[in-house]
């Protein structure tokens, strides 16, 4: 017997986690998405012979709620996961380095990290071995970090700019989306401790081997349809209308429009879309949603018609790319070698032309990577997120708002809520397990039994 019916709004990672829990609580789950597939933002296209995703995404060992997503979906066999954190650091002049670590207990393990590290001078890494430890004594709960920079927090500490760019900045930004300057230092204070200094392994970094609609759309349709969830796709809701005790939906389907009711539903849509579908609804802080605002990432595509590169992964220093991925595998890709170019913080990418990004970045590349001047450029082509996370800059975990609302049976999940992570994989399926957490607890209460959620 179902406990009740329950209207998933949002396909993505947050809405996929929330069907297949409720479904599996006993719940009658409908997910409507407005996209042809499920797996919101992480989705794929062709191009000629490739499949492209529309942008890079990586993740590490300490997503254990997203890896644990992917083993539900029967793809975890479909990443490919480093046996110890290990990123090559490149630059145009000419130093090349590395940061990875020793088997050591935390953080030990990083000293191989510091000591190696020619990016930085001696005294420079001396410097941030104290930061670290100051940093490891942070409690990313505490809301007084939300006040300040990571930038700013890292020069109270005695960084100088080149540590901030060439190390905390190389990997704040790819974490975060934001520069130093304008990163919350509640959200690095996350990253840095959950995801480098609190365990020795957290760092290992897992690169898809499959595009990602093979990863996440395909798999999470199968993995709902066989949970016994009803997944309507090309599917846009309009409205969210509260009736009585429970709530009508009011979606359309192409031509068709339709009315489903509900006993709760979960919202788990990006918060410029929340907003407009609970704009009628008693929900407190929704017109302030809109100042989490959206940061954008850029990805920039190069195909060869040869190798240019044995590495899979570099980081780059003192150029215009940033992170350099080999995706010739992964693609599908026949001939040459085909290169993504990961842009964070790519507010100064978004609007450039592909014809000047081409002229910006072709020589980049070739100045990293001599042999590409040599070969012939097959194509090139530039995807960009407008959107792709929303600004985590400092304030805006007041405006985060919980899976809860005032209204019962009203939910919200989606990776700009407060799940105390930033915009991430790992913050995306967090928060569709909490927003699942909420509706059974609800149940459970109707019923006279307390749950906590």
């Amino acid at each position: 017997m179902s406990r009740g019916r329950v209207v998933v709004v949002g396909g993505g990672l947050a809405g996929v986690t929330a069907a297949l829990d409720l479904a599996e609580a006993g719940f009658a789950v409908e997910l409507l998405e407005t996209r042809a597939k499920l797996g919101g933002a992480t989705y794929s296209f062709q191009r000629g012979d490739l499949v492209v995703d529309t942008g890079q995404h990586v993740f590490l060992r300490c997503y254990t709620e997203y890896i644990d997503l992917l083993r539900r979906l029967g793809v975890q066999d479909s990443i490919s996961m480093q046996h110890r954190f290990e990123v090559p650091v490149l630059s145009t002049n000419g130093r090349a380095s590395r940061l990875h670590r020793w088997n050591l207990p935390a953080p030990g393990h990083l000293l191989p990290a510091l000591l190696g590290y020619r990016q930085l001078t001696a005294a420079q890494r001396a410097r941030v071995a104290r930061t670290a430890l100051a940093l490891r004594m942070l409690d990313p709960a505490d809301p007084a970090l939300d006040e300040i920079s990571l930038g700013e927090w890292l020069r109270r500490h005695g960084e100088s700019p080149r540590a901030v760019t060439a190390l905390w900045g190389l990997l704040g930004v790819a974490a975060i989306n934001e520069d130093p300057d304008d990163a919350s230092m509640l959200l690095a204070a996350k990253v840095f401790r959950t995801g480098v200094l609190d365990r020795s392994d957290s760092a290992d970094i897992a690169i898809p081997q499959v595009p990602l609609s093979q990863l996440h759309g395909g798999a999470a349709h199968r993995a709902l349809l066989a949970a016994g969830v009803s997944v309507r796709t090309r599917c846009r809701v309009r409205a969210i209308r509260r009736v009585g005790a429970g709530f009508h939906v009011l979606a359309k389907a192409g031509s068709n429009a339709r009315e489903l009711s509900a006993d709760a539903v979960v919202v788990a849509v990006p918060h410029q879309a929340a907003a407009g579908l609970l704009a009628d609804l008693p929900v407190p802080g929704v017109e302030q949603w809109s100042q989490l605002s959206a940061a954008p990432i850029v990805n920039v595509h190069l195909h060869y018609d040869r190798k240019v590169t044995g590495l899979r992964m570099a980081a780059v220093l003192d150029s215009p790319v940033q992170w350099v991925f080999d995706r010739s595998a992964i693609s599908g890709a026949t001939r040459g070698q085909y290169l993504a170019i990961s842009l964070s913080a790519a507010q100064d990418y978004i609007d450039l032309r592909t014809e000047d990004l081409r002229a910006l970045f072709v020589p980049a590349v070739q100045q990293l990577f001599p042999r590409a001047r040599e070969a012939r450029l097959l194509d090139f082509f530039v995807t960009r997120e407008p959107n792709a996370t929303f600004r985590q800059a400092p304030g805006t975990a007041a405006i985060r708002p919980d899976a809860r609302t005032p209204v019962p049976g009203l939910v919200l999940a989606g990776a700009w809520t407060a799940t105390g992570w930033p915009d991430t994989t790992e913050g995306a399926v967090r928060s569709g397990a909490r927003a699942a957490d909420v509706v059974v607890a609800a149940r459970y209460r109707q019923r006279g039994v307390e749950v906590i959620a």
